[in-house]
């Protein structure tokens, strides 16, 4: 039998709306370790847009365990967990409470103590060497499962989802990469979460969810969990849950578990497959992974791979997705670019989206209709223009847009042509098309001057600069005979870039990156050159660092680190290093430039409100946010 998204499921006698799963993910939205009002305003969102089932982040299930900062504890997360369970149960959603420990994935930064695993074995990242668990700390770590759970019981959630996915001691003691034991924990792996499960089980009772988030595939397969030895346990643990979630990642790999755009939508539904085969419907299945697109998961319904879908970065960029779904509308899309929606980081970040400026800020007031209606003048229809306008419009304002290329959408459109960003052309479309349903006027091939902007000023136009960005001028001679062009131009005109090509990333961005990987795909000789002492240093936030890096070395680009530019000319593209000042010249290259650009102010007048790379070159979140913030307060 075949489901739509959009239809209901039981979950241990309990209905959810939809098959649609907003599963647990770092906020930094926690005050201390305690679920804050800001939590329940994000899950109540997602809830009040169709999500069928909320699982809050994971909370720790021991205080020795604090991965992170803001990371919640479950002896302290009894209110904030009523608290959203009362703002979700209205919508229908069902909330599973998040249950986890990190072992040696873990940090002591802030519990100053060691961390604990089944051998002694160090986290990659980090290098730490954790102490090995006695029969007395496993014990502890089962009471604090069963306490975790109790006090769920006692919020009212739904159930809980215990957490054996990528970061999880409960996986390390399944993988041979980590559990090195010689008891009964090491003869018998999977014997601590089958205590678990028995523990929480017997405090939930049979009316609750028991959920379970399975790692099954490490990508280590000398070692560590594979998808058959995964697919056993699957099989084991099956008639003791009532939810299984089947996952990507381990000790080496925890970056599969939400990779960017660089790995394809839906990667896991043959591994989703192949353990729902083996479960043999003992357990409802659900499908993870780069789950964005609203067609492919009903495919993924349809052809049997899974019985419901998590969609949790897809929901962050539009809480509405399965109304949106449900009405035949397309959701904001989510790009998959994990840059501001991956927030385990030492700066605390807060959960956002660079598509949706209101994630993580639901807890701030609604912006309600204009008072009075003005006519409005965008000038530039980049993401800040465009998001302002359809702002603007939603709140009643008469807007034109008006932009000097032949097409709206700005850098989205350039950025899309990069490697690992193809999504970034449908956030333009998306944008678009809301402000032409919102009645817009969108003029294209139309480029503003001054005296247009002061008549329209004179008769009443509120008037907003979203102009954009232009080329930086070269930071080193260009001499006659040298190759010099922008990342813009090499991807808007690809043709046109000679075959041997020194890509230029002063920045270390994904946009350096993505230059490269682009014009080296068709064979070109490309090189690589940055200042700093590795390709791509700004990416690690975004999880894609470690992965670029490899990306590189596969294509043959050839990286030059720790340099600087001295000069472009006849013969070739001539770097200095930085310490040494040792020259190396790439003989008979062209350079292509990816500074960030200069602001385009030439329209800049006291008392215009501006917006977007018109002000400081901006990300496309920084955009959007400002496009948002002045649409609401204007």
């Amino acid at each position: 039998m075949s489901f739509a998204l959009t239809d209901p499921i039981t979950l241990a006698g309990r209905t959810a709306p939809s098959r649609v799963i907003f599963g647990p993910h770092e906020t930094n939205l926690a005050a201390g370790r305690r679920f804050s009002g800001r939590h329940r305003a994000y899950y109540e969102r997602r809830a009040r847009g169709g999500a069928g089932v909320v699982i809050t982040e994971v909370a720790s299930v021991l205080a020795g365990d604090r991965p992170y900062e803001r990371a919640p504890l479950a002896a302290e997360s009894g209110e904030g967990w009523a608290d959203i369970v009362s703002a979700c149960r209205p919508h229908g959603a069902l909330v599973l409470a998040g249950l986890g420990h990190c072992g040696l994935q873990g940090s002591s930064a802030w519990t100053r103590a060691p961390l604990w695993a089944p051998s002694r074995v160090p986290d990659p990242a980090t290098r730490e060497l954790p102490a090995e668990m006695t029969p007395g700390d496993i014990e502890s770590v089962i009471a604090g499962f069963r306490a975790a759970a109790a006090v769920a019981v006692d919020a009212d959630a739904d159930g809980v989802e215990l957490d054996a996915g990528p970061t999880a001691l409960l996986r390390q003691f399944l993988s041979g990469l980590t559990n090195h034991r010689t008891d009964r924990y090491g003869s018998d792996r999977p014997r601590l979460l089958r205590e678990v499960i028995a523990a929480v089980r017997a405090e939930l009772g049979p009316g609750r969810v028991v959920a379970l988030r399975l790692s099954c595939d490490e990508n280590a397969p000398w070692a560590g969990l594979t998808p058959e030895v995964a697919a056993g346990y699957a099989r084991e643990f099956a008639p003791s849950l009532d939810l299984l979630t089947v996952v990507r990642g381990g000790l080496f790999t925890p970056e599969t578990y939400r990779p960017d755009a660089h790995t394809p939508a839906d990667f896991n539904r043959d591994l989703c497959n192949q353990v729902r085969a083996a479960v043999a419907g003992t357990v409802p299945v659900v499908l993870q992974g780069s789950v964005v697109h609203p067609s492919s998961p009903q495919e993924a319904l349809d052809l049997g791979v899974c019985d419901a879908v998590e969609m949790t970065r897809a929901q962050i960029a539009d809480p509405d997705l399965v109304d949106s779904i449900r009405d035949h509308r397309d959701p904001r899309p989510c790009v998959r670019c994990n840059q501001a929606c991956l927030v385990r980081d030492f700066r605390n970040p807060e959960v956002g989206c660079i598509a949706n400026p209101e994630a993580g800020q639901e807890d701030r007031p609604v912006t309600r209709a204009a008072t009075a209606a003005r006519d409005v003048l965008v000038v530039g229809g980049g993401p800040a223009g465009l998001e302002a306008a359809r702002g603007l419009a939603g709140r009643g304002h008469r807007v034109t847009v008006a932009e000097r290329a032949d097409r709206v959408g700005g850098m989205l459109h350039t950025a899309a042509r990069g490697t690992g960003a193809p999504d970034f052309g449908l956030l333009a479309q998306w944008l678009e098309e809301r402000c032409q349903d919102l009645g817009v006027v969108v003029r294209t091939g139309v480029a503003v001057t001054a005296d247009e902007r002061d008549a329209a000023m004179e008769a009443g136009t509120t008037v907003v600069l979203a102009t954009g960005g232009r080329p930086r001028p070269p930071g080193f001679p260009v001499g006659r005979g040298g190759r010099y062009v922008t990342a813009a131009y090499a991807l808007d005109h690809p043709d046109t870039v000679p075959d041997h090509v020194v890509v230029w990333d002063p920045a270390g961005g994904r946009l350096g990156v993505a230059v490269a990987e682009h014009l080296v795909a068709p064979g070109r000789a490309v090189h690589y050159a940055t200042p700093d002492p590795i390709p791509g240093s700004r990416l690690a936030p975004t999880g894609d660092l470690v992965a670029a890096n490899v990306r590189l070395q596969r294509a043959g680009v050839r990286r030059h680190l720790g340099v600087g530019v001295r000069a472009v000319d006849s013969s070739g593209v001539r770097l200095v290093h930085r310490v040494t000042e040792s020259e190396v010249t790439v003989r008979a290259a062209a350079l292509v430039d990816c500074s960030v650009g200069l602001p385009d102010d030439r329209l800049r007048r006291p008392g215009l409100d501006e917006i977007g790379d018109c002000i400081a070159p901006r990300t496309v979140r920084d955009a959007i946010r400002e496009g948002h913030r002045l649409a609401s307060e204007l």
